[in-house]
């Protein structure tokens, strides 16, 4: 199978060697985001980990229009928390993004996230 890379003008640039996304056949794998505001990409974090968790969903939101898909062809998401007490807040703002037929979703605490995030999500989407 043919490996696309997804590189979309409006996404921030990457923090590192990576892309933003890789298409695989009927798939594209979504790199973690992080809060990054891509108008600012030097700029600090929201603190309030709704703020943070919206901000990374819009940018995969960029990611995933850059293909002509949206949240209701994300399969499985991993969101990765600093702290778990956190949870709650980082859901409210999930709700609003996945309100139906939801994906399967893994959600895990980390020890540290880049650049101080406190949430880190990664999806899965089908074509």
């Amino acid at each position: 199978m043919t490996k696309t890379i997804i590189k979309p003008a409006q996404s921030a640039p990457a923090l590192g060697p990576y892309n933003h996304g890789v298409r695989v056949g009927d798939f594209l794998f979504c790199a973690g985001q992080i809060p990054i505001d891509p108008a600012h990409p030097n700029g600090p974090f929201p603190t309030d980990i709704k703020a943070q968790t919206e901000r990374v969903l819009e940018n995969i939101k960029i990611i995933l229009a850059d293909q002509k898909l949206t949240f209701a062809n994300v399969v499985k998401t991993t969101v990765f928390m600093v702290n778990l007490a956190d949870f709650a807040g980082m859901n409210e703002v999930y709700a609003r993004y996945f309100t139906a037929d939801f994906p399967a979703r893994s959600t895990v605490q980390v020890a540290a996230l880049p650049r101080g995030a406190q949430v880190e999500i990664e999806v899965v989407a089908h074509y």
